[in-house]
């Protein structure tokens, strides 16, 4: 099956399981039975092949739960990080899904078992909690159990009917895919949000690429605001997991996507030993700052969000914001997220970061911020990308580059706007991995490109007054028609010729007539 007929199927599917509980639960608190039973299915596969250790003649689904003695479990725990016996896997559960009356609440005990196998293991903080959203008494899913168990039934069902063969040998981010599609199909329901949760695979491919160019090793990478955790599945998916060494680091605020982003290390196979997701405010309680710095950082923080600021003395003294003198405006936190990486960089790392175009060019506080980055050399590209790529928002955003090591001061300029960088689709533009290419072979050459393409001294930036907008340096192709004047003056000569032998008739004409 091609990628085109399983992400086809996949869309399908999901769409027949939200037919089947349509008007029972908001389209966005339904994204998450579906991808929290994805992710059912998916643990209860991978823990499956890991018991069987590749035997045929073993079937870890028909033990019995007593079968598994206590030492065993401790071992597969420690390997795993989890435990689910075999009655509680997803294969079993949905066999008497339709029959089984007590549907949600064996659903939460399970759910609550496997969450509790990690207690007291280097596990538990990965494992905790993750199912807290697969809220499975949810009035939403209906005023009775039997409606609860009917609607859940449909849900485990439609999932259980995806037929990928496995979810590693599938040709689509099946989790990925799974989301950007129940957020492009709820996004009226779910406004705004539904953008800020979400960078699609495209984009997040782009600054995975970015942020590892030429690097054929790194320590760790990190997202500050890792959302469901997709850009950091860039790096794993685009390289070998070989060269990152320690593995895959983020940190997020909202709840929900910070429970996604941990499904999602799991649903690619990612071990609890090689990712740190983390809950909290990056800017006012950040984690993994005792740690080494990070030689790769991506990040889709969200755009303008007010943050305490000025509002709090003791943050003009914190290290991260300290060196630039002076702190992101309160109602726009943008260069907070961007001070934050990079204090988080290491010596020879880069950072791809997707930012709101405003902070390039207004003045005040994100104006001096920009003076300290370019008077320190730490910026090494600005790329301004087409309008419409992302979910909820038609913004043309810009790609900020930072980097440690840069061999010169000149910053480059890529304007990739143009028709040649994206493709137009029904509701969103997209860039595909041709696109892609372009842009890289641009980043990578440094090379001025007429209309596409400058890279500038630093004295020219000082001049003008470190205003980073892409347009400042790249100028547009002029697409307007070239008109010959000359050509044009004959032409017009000609018609008023032509006019006025008219005009001279019709005066013979009504003379004629008035005879």
């Amino acid at each position: 099956m091609t990628s085109h007929e399983q992400r086809a199927e996949l869309h399908n599917k999901i769409w027949k399981i939200a037919n089947d509980v349509r008007g029972a639960v908001d389209g966005w608190d339904f994204k998450q039975y579906v991808l929290g039973s994805l992710f059912y299915r998916f643990i209860s596969e991978n823990f499956t092949s890991h018991m069987e250790a590749g035997n045929k003649s073993i079937n870890y689904a028909e033990f019995s739960d007593d079968a598994i003695t206590p030492e065993i479990k401790h071992e597969v725990i420690k390997e795993k990080g989890y435990f689910i016996s075999p009655s509680q896997l997803f294969v079993n559960v949905v066999k008497n899904a339709n029959n089984n009356e007590s549907l949600n609440t064996d659903l939460a005990t399970i759910f609550k078992e496997i969450e509790k196998s990690a207690s007291d293991y280097d596990s538990e903080d990965d494992i905790k909690g993750l199912f807290g959203d697969f809220d499975t008494t949810n009035i939403r899913l209906g005023s009775t159990v039997k409606e609860k168990n009917s609607r859940l039934s449909a849900v485990l069902k439609g999932v259980a009917e995806l037929n990928f063969e496995d979810f590693n040998g599938s040709q689509i981010d099946l989790f990925g895919d799974a989301y950007e599609f129940l957020i492009h199909n709820y996004a009226a329901n779910a406004g705004k949000s539904g953008g800020e949760f979400f960078t699609p695979q495209h984009v997040s491919k782009l600054l995975a690429k970015l942020a590892m160019h030429n690097k054929t090793r790194i320590n760790k990478i990190y997202d500050p605001a890792c959302g469901s955790g997709s850009l950091l599945l860039q790096a794993k998916k685009i390289f070998n997991d070989d060269i990152v060494d320690e593995g895959f680091f983020g940190q997020e605020l909202n709840h929900t996507t910070y429970n996604l982003a941990r499904m999602n290390m799991f649903l690619h196979n990612i071990g609890y030993n090689k990712f740190s997701i983390k809950r909290g405010d990056t800017l006012m309680n950040p984690h993994f700052g005792d740690g080494e710095p990070f030689d790769a950082i991506v990040s889709n923080p969200p755009y303008s969000v007010k943050w305490i600021g000025s509002d709090d003395p003791t943050l003009i003294n914190d290290d991260r914001f300290a060196p630039a003198g002076v702190l992101a405006p309160k109602s726009k936190a943008d260069f907070a997220f961007i001070m934050h990486a990079l204090s988080y960089l290491s010596s020879k790392g880069r950072a791809a970061i997707v930012c709101f175009p405003g902070i390039f060019y207004r003045g005040g506080a994100e104006q001096q911020i920009r003076k300290y980055l370019v008077d320190h050399d730490y910026i090494e590209t600005v790329i301004s990308l087409a309008p419409n790529l992302f979910y909820g928002t038609s913004i043309a955003v810009t790609v900020l580059v930072l980097a440690k090591n840069k061999p010169d001061t000149n910053i480059q300029f890529i304007d990739a706007s143009g028709e040649e960088f994206f493709k137009k689709e029904t509701n969103n533009n997209v860039m595909t991995d041709e696109h892609i290419k372009k842009i890289m072979d641009v980043f990578d050459s440094k090379k001025n490109i007429a209309h596409i393409a400058q890279s500038v001294p630093l004295k020219k930036i000082k001049e003008n007054d470190y205003n980073l907008s892409v347009s400042s340096y790249v100028e547009a192709k002029d697409t307007r028609e070239v008109i010959n004047i000359t050509e044009l003056n004959s032409e017009i000569k000609t018609t008023v010729k032509k006019i006025d032998r008219l005009r001279s008739d019709i005066d013979k004409i009504i003379a004629q007539i008035n005879k």
